[in-house]
C-alpha cells in the first residue's frame, strides 16, 4: 500500500489508511444476494452479525440494502430508502467501528449520510448513467470519503485492460474534481467480478500495483474478491466453499497494493491479511 489517508468522523470514529490492511466486512440486508441473501434481514439478525464481524477484526461495517449479484435489476431510490434505514439507523446506534452504505444512487446515498455513515461505496465510480455527476454532489456535500469502483457494460475490453481503467479513473477523478470532492477522499476499487471475464478479473489482480497512482497521484486502494464467481470460474467450487480461495486473493492484493479488502468470512480472512501486513513489515 501506498498513500496515507486519516479520516476523522462527526462521531469521534476514525479510520487511517495505509499503516495496515483494513478489514471491511459486508453486512447485507438484502433477500436476495448472490452468498449470503436472506440471512441478515431482520434487526436483530443483522446486529449480531455487525457485532460478529467487529469481534472478528472489522474495522468498517459495508451495509448494503440493494444486492449486485451478476443480473440484478436496479430497484428504485425510494424502494432502497425504506429497506436500508431501518438497519442502518439501528446498525449506526451499536456499531463502534465506521459504518459504510454500499448504494451507487445519489437519492440513497444522501439518506444515509443525514443518518450519519462514516463512509460511501459506489459500485458506478460517480458514473451511473443514470444520474449524472449526482453522486459526486453527495460526495461534496457529506465531506465523507467515498469508494469508487472500476464498472462497465459488457466485459470486451479494446485496448489494455488496465489502461482503460485507468481512463475510467480519470473520468471519476474529474467527476470529482468538477463537484468539489476532495482526491484524499477517493478510494479506487478495480471493481473484481463487475464487467470483466473470469480470465480478466485474474489479470487485474495480477497487476493491480499499476492502479495504485493515477497521472503522479497516489490513492488508496480497496479490493472485493470475496466469494465471486471468478473464482468459482477457477476452482469450480460453489460459492458456500470460496473462503480460502478468497483469502489467497486477499494476501495477494494486500501484496500488491489493497489497503482495504472486503470480506464475508471475516474471521479467517482478517488472520491472513494480519500475518500478510506482519510478513510485509518485518525488517
Amino acid at each position: 500500500m501506498t498513500a496515507i489517508r486519516k479520516y476523522v468522523f462527526h462521531d469521534g470514529k476514525e479510520l487511517e489508511l495505509g499503516k495496515r490492511t483494513l478489514v471491511m466486512g459486508v453486512l447485507n440486508v438484502t433477500p436476495d444476494s448472490f452468498s449470503d441473501g436472506g440471512k441478515w434481514n431482520t434487526h436483530d439478525k443483522a446486529l449480531r452479525h455487525m457485532e460478529e464481524m467487529v469481534k472478528d477484526g472489522a474495522d468498517i461495517i459495508d451495509i448494503g440494502a440493494e444486492s449486485s449479484r451478476p443480473g440484478f435489476k436496479t430497484m428504485p431510490a425510494q424502494q432502497e430508502i425504506e429497506r436500508l434505514m431501518p438497519f442502518l439507523e439501528a446498525v449506526l446506534k451499536e456499531c463502534p467501528v465506521p459504518v459504510s452504505v454500499d448504494t451507487f444512487k445519489a437519492e440513497t446515498a444522501r439518506e444515509a449520510a443525514k443518518a450519519g455513515c462514516h463512509m460511501l461505496n459506489d459500485i458506478w465510480g460517480l458514473q451511473y448513467k443514470e444520474e449524472p455527476g449526482k453522486m459526486a454532489e453527495v460526495a461534496a456535500e457529506s465531506g465523507l470519503p467515498i469508494v469508487v469502483m472500476h464498472n462497465q457494460e459488457g466485459k470486451a475490453y479494446e485496448r489494455d485492460i488496465i489502461e482503460t481503467m485507468k481512463d475510467f479513473f480519470r473520468r471519476t477523478i474529474a467527476i470529482a474534481d468538477h463537484a468539489g470532492v476532495p482526491r484524499n477522499n477517493l478510494i479506487l476499487d478495480p471493481g473484481i467480478g463487475f464487467g470483466k471475464t473470469p480470465e480478466g478479473n485474474l489479470t487485474v489482480l495480477r497487476r493491480q500495483q499499476e492502479l495504485l497512482t493515477i497521472d503522479g497521484v497516489e490513492y488508496p486502494l480497496l479490493l472485493g474478491t470475496s466469494r465471486k464467481s471468478f473464482i468459482g470460474a477457477a476452482l469450480g467450487l460453489p460459492v458456500d466453499e470460496r473462503m480460502e480461495a478468497t483469502g489467497a486473493t486477499c494476501v495477494v492484493g494486500i501484496m500488491k497494493g489493497a489497503g482495504i479488502v472486503r470480506i464475508h468470512d471475516v474471521k479467517p480472512i482478517a488472520r491472513m491479511c494480519r500475518m500478510t501486513d506482519a510478513i510485509l513489515q518485518a525488517d
